[in-house]
């Protein structure tokens, strides 16, 4: 198994930015594919950003990309996402994610495709 903490979520000015961090402990990030996804109040879950296992493949929900940025170290058992030009819509819970499931080396873009989940981290934009 493998514990996962969220950190860097706070209170930030639209078109600010932020670093999310998402430490592991119990087993090193190098064995599982990670993500990032997002909750706002009233809404669903959904998927904001992952990251291959091997090969660091990523990929990111439309509403993020060429904002946010999505980066492990496996030496620090660490996996980060970079919050860039905030926007007041950005705001939710972030949750980051670990799993292994699959065989093939590619971001996991569902909630179904994880098994590990952290307890999550505020991030609020104010217009």
């Amino acid at each position: 198994q493998v514990q996962l903490v969220e950190s860097g979520g706070g209170l930030v000015q639209a078109g600010g930015s932020l670093r999310l961090s998402c430490a592991a402990s119990g087993r090193t990030v190098s064995r599982y594919a990670m993500g990032w996804f997002r909750q706002a109040p009233g809404k669903e879950r959904q998927f904001v950003a992952a990251i291959s296992r091997i090969g660091g493949t990523t990929f990111y929900a439309d509403s993020v990309k060429g904002r946010f940025t999505i980066s492990r170290d496996n030496a620090k058992n660490t996996l980060y996402l970079q919050l860039n030009s905030l926007k007041p819509e950005d705001t939710a819970v972030y949750y980051c994610a670990a799993g292994n499931k699959y065989y093939s080396d590619r971001p996991y873009t569902t909630e179904s495709d994880y098994d590990y989940w952290g307890q999550g981290t505020q991030v609020t934009v104010s217009s």
